[in-house]
């Protein structure tokens, strides 16, 4: 299973989004809130795909800032897809319940470009894609 990225563990792997931390807030409070937004992001689905847009890489940057403001940018496995207007919104919504998130913005990026090498393990096992 992966884990979740941490202020002191933030080095690129395939499905980890690039992490912008503040630095006012205490090491300790950085890396629960970071971990519960990285579960929260779990609980979000492709409704095509079995596994969570965290694991198949569609978060390409969180960032915190001091005052607990969330900015995620994420894409999608293709800009045709079918729930492009709505899954923003489920990501917005699922970090937004994290408690000591001010607020969330989300914005849709395509550059640049998914692909599969940015799946975790975790996603390339459930879709049997090695």
């Amino acid at each position: 299973m992966s884990e979740a990225p941490t202020a002191e563990t933030s080095e690129i792997q395939p499905n980890k989004p690039d992490l912008e931390l503040p630095s006012s807030i205490p090491p300790e409070e950085l890396d629960e809130l970071t971990e519960a937004i990285v579960a929260a992001l779990k609980t979000v689905f492709d409704p095509e795909i079995p596994v969570d847009i965290y694991e198949l890489g569609l978060i390409y940057k969180v960032a915190i800032d001091d005052a607990r403001f969330v900015e995620i940018d994420m894409t999608l496995t293709a800009p045709g897809c079918p729930v492009a207007g709505e899954m923003p919104k489920w990501v917005e919504d699922a970090v937004t319940a994290v408690p000591g998130v001010a607020g969330v913005k989300v914005s849709m990026v395509f550059d640049p470009p998914w692909d599969q090498s940015r799946m975790s393990d975790v996603a390339r096992v459930a879709l049997d894609m090695w």
